[in-house]
């Protein structure tokens, strides 16, 4: 089934999007980061966690600032920072699985982490044969969403138009921009994050990733 409407992609955030926040990935890839600043850069280990949280607002990455200021090797930092007993903090989702099948939207992973990450992820979920592609950090050349070249990159390896995407992502932040370019936009709001005042900054709201199919069904007719 195709969707009847303008839309060709379902551009889906891999990290606390797909699977629920309190789970714990991010924070133990944020654990993993401070300690690659400790062992690999002799970072004092109290003042760590500062230097992760000061680039990664300041770049989107924290790998990205740490590229400019100490030139690191990504790859490296990557399989550092990715390794991870996933299978003791995520497990399969048959729910997950079955909404995704009923979105009718060629399916797109778009992450600021590294393929392989996102791979063992999605196996992990049991979700990986719904996504025909995973654009990753090295896709976007080193840069980040929510950087406008992030976006610009992915819409070209899919030879697609911003028009034609939609965006699933837990970061306001990174959704500001691609909306900007005229991507339309789900915000996967996690318990933690209050709704903000004013208008809504994204085209939809759901706080479950369970709600997704739901909440598309009238925007793309399926």
């Amino acid at each position: 089934m195709t969707a009847p409407h303008r839309f060709r992609f379902l551009l889906c955030d891999l990290d606390d999007t797909l699977y629920p926040t309190h789970q714990g990935v991010m924070k133990a890839v944020g654990e993993r980061i401070s300690r690659y600043l400790v062992e690999r850069l002799g970072v004092p280990p109290d003042a760590a966690p500062e230097i992760r949280r000061y680039y990664h607002d300041r770049y989107g990455t924290s790998m990205r600032g740490l590229m400019l200021h100490y030139g690191i090797q990504p790859d490296d930092y990557l399989e550092y920072v990715h390794d991870l007993p996933l299978t003791e903090l995520i497990q399969r989702d048959p729910q997950l699985d079955s909404v995704l099948d009923r979105i009718c939207l060629r399916k797109v992973i778009i992450t600021n982490a590294s393929r392989e990450h996102a791979i063992r992820v999605l196996d992990i979920l049991g979700v990986g044969h719904h996504f025909e592609r995973i654009l990753d950090i090295r896709d976007f050349g080193y840069h980040s969403k929510p950087h406008r070249v992030a976006y610009e990159r992915s819409l070209r390896c899919l030879q697609a138009a911003p028009g034609e995407c939609i965006l699933v992502e837990d970061s306001l932040r990174n959704i500001a921009p691609a909306r900007a370019m005229g991507m339309a936009s789900v915000w996967m709001r996690n318990a933690s994050i209050e709704m903000p005042t004013g208008p809504l900054p994204a085209d939809l709201c759901i706080d479950d990733i369970l709600h997704l199919a739901d909440a598309l069904a009238p925007l793309i007719g399926c």
